[in-house]
């Protein structure tokens, strides 16, 4: 089941996952700051009454940007990330938004691939973005998102 987080009984879960799924994690005075702009949106992939996965995006003036997504590592490959992708487009879709813009780091194959089978198209590289470890971002838009098809 995918659905909107509920802070008062998500807040752990996606803090514990923000440290299993990034070298970066956000705290959760992070994540609270993000629900308080009004412009994010925080999605929670719930499977048997635990969540097993989330992302957030930011829509401003008929755009958005993935900010995050993640799944819970022993969940990985068994289609989360594509039902997280799918509440993304569904949500961007329902709002007006007409084109979302991403940046992931170059090493991540998996996200990579999930992405570009949403239409995303890898269009610029960020050098040494990202930190600990040290890598690139590579920056992915799909700008019609009203052709994604899954």
């Amino acid at each position: 089941m995918l659905r909107e987080m509920i802070p008062e009984t998500d807040m752990d879960g996606v803090a514990e996952m923000e440290t299993q799924c990034f070298s970066d994690p956000w705290t959760p005075e992070m994540i609270l700051d993000s629900l308080r702009t009004g412009l994010d949106t925080w999605l929670i992939l719930e499977e048997e009454g635990e969540a097993s996965g989330y992302c957030v995006f930011r829509t401003i003036a008929g755009e958005a940007e993935l900010l995050r997504i993640g799944v819970r590592p022993p969940l990985r490959g068994l289609g989360y990330g594509k039902k997280l992708m799918e509440g993304v487009v569904e949500n961007s879709r329902k709002n007006g938004v007409t084109a979302i813009a991403l940046e992931v780091r170059e090493g991540n194959a998996p996200a990579r691939s999930l992405y570009k089978s949403y239409g995303f198209k890898e269009e610029c590289i960020r050098s040494d973005y990202y930190r600990d470890p040290k890598e690139d971002a590579v920056i992915m838009w799909n700008r019609e998102i009203s052709n994604i098809y899954h």
